[in-house]
């Protein structure tokens, strides 16, 4: 396979922000992590980073209009897993994300347990309104 390229595995998900398809995004990670080799614990953490990072944008992004969609990508990259959850919804500042100063009330718990499992976590503003929230972990650590 002269000059051809090897790439690795991404998945893409779009659902409408509503609690009842987070599970969704489980799943898709599951089917995932089938590829690699993982621990249970480490994919019950990625679960629930997961699990936390769906459910901020569904019960915050479009608190106020309703409706909306969560856009999540999992990309699989030199022994690690990057994992992006973004909306169009009201967004946020990022400096002013919840857990971002090390406060553990209940709106910042989700960030605070993203970033206790997580190798690196990074929080941005999108171009037209939204938030993104990226975070990404080594495998086989």
């Amino acid at each position: 396979m002269d000059g051809a390229r090897v790439t690795e595995p991404t998945i893409e998900l779009t659902f409408p922000a509503k609690a009842e398809y987070v599970f969704l995004c489980r799943l898709a990670l599951g089917g995932l992590a089938r590829t690699q080799p993982l621990s249970e614990e480490l994919l019950a953490d990625l679960k629930l980073a997961l699990t936390e990072a769906c459910s901020n944008s569904v019960r915050h992004a479009y608190a106020d209009e309703g409706g909306g969609h969560v856009e999540v990508v999992f990309r699989l990259a030199d022994g690690s897993i990057e994992i992006e959850v973004a909306d169009e919804g009201k967004g946020f500042d990022p400096a002013e994300a919840p857990g971002a100063g090390g406060d553990l009330d209940e709106s910042g718990l989700g960030m605070a347990i993203i970033r206790s499992l997580a190798d690196e976590v990074e929080v941005t503003r999108r171009e037209g309104g939204g938030s993104t929230l990226r975070f990404a972990k080594r495998l086989g650590d």
